[in-house]
């Protein structure tokens, strides 16, 4: 239960789904943990609560810079390091692709500023600390939208997809640093918990029969935190469905 113990994890996007499940399960494995949202504030309380005394939340919008800094700066001043960066925090707003009026400009903005630039602003505002410890990795939380044409928008796609090249590009620039990626597919969370038809067409898809939970998300998270040699990959995490598709 001590396999992390002493590790600083901050994981973005925190207060439920995918990162509230790795929080969870970094947690229990004696990591210190730093919460976020950009809305969610008496969710992430109330789980930093259930933590303990070793996690924190802190409420910030990583799509702006100024806040994520301050994200990174809260980080530092509780626990006076920084080993893990999870990059979960993303936006989105369901566009079919074939309507690309639908897809305004303030839809396409916001996905990539928060998506892409947030999470670029926060991996470079954290890379000096992480370079400092001895085992200082980045995990991003990105989508099989990246690697295939599907998503709930053309944009979101295009972000993840720019995600799953930044992972690469990163850990090629900035080793010892280590910089992997989960990209789940349809994952069970209170936002797509309405979605039966895409559960089911899922279920009838996919190898597994299934669409993924929170917790196979922080499983597939953890397994490449443990993992010492490996960087810049990214893992789906999807129950076959990329292969199929």
């Amino acid at each position: 239960m001590d396999e992390f113990a002493g590790r600083v994890a901050l994981v973005t996007g925190s207060t439920s789904g995918i990162g509230e499940a790795i929080a969870r399960r970094l947690a229990g494995l004696g990591a210190l943990v730093v919460l976020n949202s950009s809305t969610s504030v008496e969710a992430g309380r109330r789980i930093a609560r259930e933590l303990g005394p070793d996690a924190m939340y802190v409420q910030a919008d990583i799509g702006d810079k100024a806040a994520g800094q301050r994200l990174i700066d809260e980080t530092l001043a509780r626990f006076g390091r920084l080993d893990l960066l999870i990059n979960n925090a993303g936006w989105t707003r369901v566009v079919p692709h074939a309507d690309l009026d639908a897809l305004s400009d303030e839809v396409f903005a916001r996905t990539m500023q928060v998506n892409v630039t947030g999470t670029w602003w926060l991996s470079k505002a954290a890379m000096l600390h992480l370079r400092q410890s001895d085992d200082g990795q980045i995990l991003n939380v990105t989508s099989i939208a990246g690697l295939r044409p599907v998503g709930s928008s053309i944009a979101y796609s295009m972000s993840k997809a720019a995600l799953n090249h930044l992972t690469r590009l990163l850990a090629k620039a900035c080793a010892p640093v280590r910089v992997n990626a989960i990209a789940p597919g349809l994952v069970d969370t209170p936002w797509t918990r309405e979605w039966k038809a895409q559960h089911e067409g899922v279920k009838a898809m996919a190898p597994l029969h299934r669409s993924a939970t929170p917790e196979d998300c922080a499983e597939a998270a953890l397994g490449l935190l443990r993992s010492g040699y490996v960087t810049g990959q990214i893992l789906a995490v999807d129950g076959g469905v990329s292969q199929v598709l």
